[in-house]
């Protein structure tokens, strides 16, 4: 599997990644089809987008483009916590493309979950979750495992008005003199 280590670059590491785009028939008053992403393939052959790989009777799925999955450092938490479900996912964010024959194409892959939740908060983007490949796991993993870093949760402690249990208030309402009247 070729890695594209990030080089002068510590703490990033990248690999290409192609996406499986469905186009499948539904019954649908306004909509014929839907276009999904269903799968991500590590290190595709070079493949024209929109090769026909799976024909069937009411679907067919295309190669829709080949995207780096780049990890950061800074992200790892992230990607730790996506290791961590019982199905790893690579969030595939499809963008609304007008020229494109299906009308989306792949504009993003990432290992973050809390990245997917900020590209869905758009009306521009979707993402589809697919299956994370053995392959990918291992991947992420290995880079989790070099620049994973626990940082202690510190609570902020807020100052000025905090009193502990017990503690006198000594709150003098506006306009009162010193005896408070």
């Amino acid at each position: 599997m070729t890695r594209i280590q990030g080089g002068e670059r510590p703490g990033y590491a990248a690999l290409r990644l192609g996406v499986v785009l469905e186009r499948r028939r539904i019954d649908h008053p306004w909509q014929r089809w839907r276009v999904a992403a269903v799968a991500v393939v590590p290190e595709p052959p070079e493949l024209p987008v929109g090769h026909r790989m799976v024909v069937g009777e009411d679907f067919e799925r295309v190669h829709g483009g080949t995207l780096p999955l780049e990890l950061f450092r800074d992200e790892t938490e992230a990607y730790k916590y996506n290791l961590s479900a019982t199905r790893p996912a690579v969030y595939v964010v499809l963008r609304e493309a007008e020229a494109e024959p299906w009308g989306w194409r792949p504009a993003l892959v990432s290992a973050s979950p809390w990245d997917a939740q900020a590209h869905s908060e758009t009306a521009e983007d979707r993402v589809d979750a697919v299956p994370m490949p053995e392959p990918v796991i291992a991947f992420v993993k290995a880079f989790v495992d070099r620049w994973h870093v626990d940082r202690p949760f510190y609570k902020r402690r807020r100052r000025g008005r905090d009193r502990g249990p017990g503690e006198a208030s000594t709150f003098v309402p506006l306009g009162a003199g010193e005896d408070g009247v």
